[in-house]
Formats: C-alpha cells, structure tokens, sequence
C-alpha cells in the first residue's frame, strides 16, 4: 500500500489497497456507533447515530448519560481509542493488532469500568455477511491507510461544510454514517417523501423509512466509486429527467445501478482547485433535483457572506 500527499493536503490512498483495514475499521465504528445510539436520545432521521470528523479522526461527540455525558474519539494520530466521561473518568486503547472480536470485547470492558453500562446489538448493520463483533476474527489495521483515508474526510468534511453553508433551510449535519461507512450531508425541501421502500442488507425497512421521509438531495463522501473512492450526490425521490440533466462537470458522471452522481476522489484531487471541482460537482447535482423537483429555491438559499462586508 502506498499513498502520497498532493491537491494541497488531498491524499491518494487507493480503495483496494487498504481492503481488510476498511472492513476492520467499518466494524469498530458500528461498534462505537451503536453505544453512541444506545443513549442519545431519538432525532429526525437518526441523525443522533453517526460519527463527526475531528482534529484527530472520528468522534461521537457528548452523548448523554443521565447526569453525566461520555464521547468516544477513534485517535488516527496516535492510533487509540479513547473514552471520556464528565465525571473526570477516561481510559484508552490501542488499535493496532486487534481483531474486530478482540476490539468489541474491550470496548465494552473499557465502557464498564468507567461506569457506562451499555448493551447494544452484536450483529452490524447494512453488510452482508453480518457476522457478530464478537465472533469476526478479521483484523487488519493499517495505520498509514487509515491516517490516509481520515485526511481524505477532513478534505471532504472542509469542502462539504462550505457547501452547506450557502442552505437556510432544514439540512443535516456532515456526519459520518457507521452504517454505510460515508460521510453525508442532506438538504430538505421541506415536503414529504413517498414512504421508502428499504431494501438495505440487515437493516430493518423502518430504518430507512425514518431516515427517507422526506424529500431531499443528499451528498458525501465514501471509500467506494472510484480507484480512491467518490463524492457522490442522489436525490429521493429522483425526479425525472435527473440522470441527464445538461451541464453535468467534467470527470462526473451518472451510476445507474447506484441511482447517484459520482465524482472519482482522485478526479478532484488531480484538478486544479480541487475544493473549487468538488463544489461545482455538489452544486450541480443539487441544482438538477432541486429545479427538476421544483424546490422553492429562493426561500431555501442564501450568501454565506452576507455580513462579510458589515
């Protein structure tokens, strides 16, 4: 495995080169997830289930617990987890040479001695095959890769924050989703959609139903759709005509079985400007739902800079 710095920070880390890391670590963040779900409290389609980009990899943030409050941070600087809780407690654990079972298994002895009683579901999600955390022997951290693959968020998490920016409307967070292994940003028009029909592998249809209901066009990065992964963006429902909607950018294209827009990861990183290229990417993608699904855009948008000049 081999990767290089380049683009100004965007690093190249190709998808297949880090295989058994990537599916290691999508294992250890559903695990932290589902502690992270088995305390925040419900929000609209689950958005208190997913993991943040920090200055050091990828956090819960403050998840609550009666009087107290805990967060849970995968260190990818010095390759540790680590758990603190507001009551002064706080504890770490290395994550090289662990399999997923061995990762579970001291995840939940580290939540019990600092008093974070905790029981989630074993079985991960929207994978196939799902075999128990406690009982997948897979392991294969690679500690470049997965500084690597961090570095490629913090890019995408920079540049999709600037986008979401210029939206007043109702709009998610970007947040890093265990379930799908991505980091994700939607828009809503603010109308409801038609009920979603599921589908994903060894996640409830419900699930879904709550995280689709209601109209949007979402956006993100994943470690999937190109040699080093891809920007994506897709609509729910899709309305016609967004497939081959004109004015598409250069190196973007439709994925059919998909139903989403791609832009490879290293098409962005190899241009010129590669904020400037992923953004004309997202706004192109959110324009071609929007107009095609007729969203009140002029009530939705706004400047950015709209105090700059006060």
């Amino acid at each position: 495995m081999t990767h290089s710095l380049a683009g100004g920070g965007w690093p190249s880390l190709r998808v297949d080169a880090w295989e058994p890391a990537r599916r290691t670590l999508h294992m250890w963040t559903q695990v932290v997830g589902k502690v992270r779900l088995a305390y925040a409290p419900m929000l609209n389609h689950w958005w208190q289930v997913p993991l943040y980009v920090s200055p050091r990899g990828l956090t819960t943030s403050a998840v609550p617990m009666g009087a107290r409050v805990f967060d849970m941070e995968f260190d990818f600087v010095d390759h540790v987890l680590s758990v603190r809780v507001s009551d002064g407690g706080a504890e770490s654990m290395d994550l090289r040479d662990k399999s997923v079972a061995q990762f579970h298994d001291e995840t939940m002895a580290m939540l019990g001695r600092l008093g974070i009683p905790v029981r989630i579901s074993t079985r991960p999600n929207e994978v196939d095959p799902a075999i128990p955390f406690a009982e997948d022997e897979q392991a294969g951290y690679d500690p470049a890769a997965v500084s690597a693959f961090w570095q490629q968020l913090v890019q995408a998490v920079r540049v999709i924050n600037e986008f979401r920016s210029r939206f007043i409307g109702k709009v998610s967070p970007v947040h890093f989703f265990w379930g799908s292994f991505d980091l994700a940003c939607s828009r809503f028009s603010g109308r409801l959609a038609p009920r979603h029909p599921g589908g994903a592998p060894n996640c409830a249809d419900w699930v879904m139903v709550e995280g689709y209901s209601h109209e949007l066009s979402s956006c993100g990065f994943w470690p999937g759709g190109g040699e080093e992964g891809a920007f994506y963006s897709y609509a729910y429902p899709e309305p016609d005509g967004y497939a081959e909607f004109a004015g598409r950018p250069d190196g973007a294209f439709y994925e059919t079985g998909l139903r989403q827009y791609l832009l490879p990861y290293e098409t962005a990183r190899a241009a010129k400007d590669p904020d400037q290229c992923v953004l004309d990417f997202l706004e192109f993608t959110y324009g071609a739902a929007a107009d095609l699904a007729g969203w009140d855009r002029d009530a939705l948008e706004t400047d950015p800079n709209r105090w700059s000049t006060r």
